[in-house]
């Protein structure tokens, strides 16, 4: 794959306080994305990945990644900014294996956007998709140690009923960072 780069980086955005506005910024749509959420238990389905993938789509790998960490560092620092409103604790909880994942998403999305993958449809899509999809990897195995549910269990609990969730969500991100290309080729 090509080098690419990343629509932030495509329209000009590199100043550092500009950057540390997009970390402000982009850990504040993650936290409301967060609550915009349908209760499921123990894994409820928010719009948090969609967020992410924009991110990091945008962002570019770095930059996605400090954002993901500014997000659990408000989290820590107890605000609110968890699905269901949830803070410090959820980070040792059920679902602690995905709020840590991702940080990986966040990087690995960008990463793949800085390699090729940061335009077109098709591309935005699988840049985003793959990630979202390795998220169940951390986010099954701390729910499978964290509760009593067998890995089937897990599994059933926190990766597949999110699986065409991931489509859509990963469809719709690669649809508006199309868009903002599109926009920006305009300017």
């Amino acid at each position: 794959m090509s080098n690419d780069i990343p629509l932030s980086r495509a329209a000009g955005l590199q100043s550092l306080p500009v950057k540390a506005f997009m970390v402000v910024a982009g850990s504040a749509l993650i936290a409301i994305s967060a609550q915009v959420s349908v209760p499921m238990f123990p894994v409820p389905m928010s719009l948090q990945t969609l967020a992410i993938s924009m991110i990091g789509l945008t962002f570019g790998a770095r930059l996605a990644a400090v954002t993901l960490l500014a997000y659990l560092a408000q989290g820590a620092a107890g605000l609110p900014v968890f699905a269901g409103g949830h803070s410090a604790p959820a980070l040792i909880g059920p679902t602690a294996g995905f709020l840590y994942g991702f940080v990986a998403m966040a990087w690995l999305t960008g990463f793949l956007a800085e390699r090729g993958m940061a335009r077109g449809f098709g591309r935005l899509f699988i840049a985003a998709f793959i990630p979202a999809t390795l998220l169940f990897v951390p986010g099954v195995a701390w729910l499978w140690a964290a509760t009593p549910l067998d890995f089937g269990g897990a599994m059933n609990a926190g990766a597949i009923p999110f699986l065409l969730g991931d489509v859509v969500k990963s469809t719709l991100a690669a649809l508006a960072v199309a868009g903002g290309w599109s926009l920006l080729g305009r300017r």
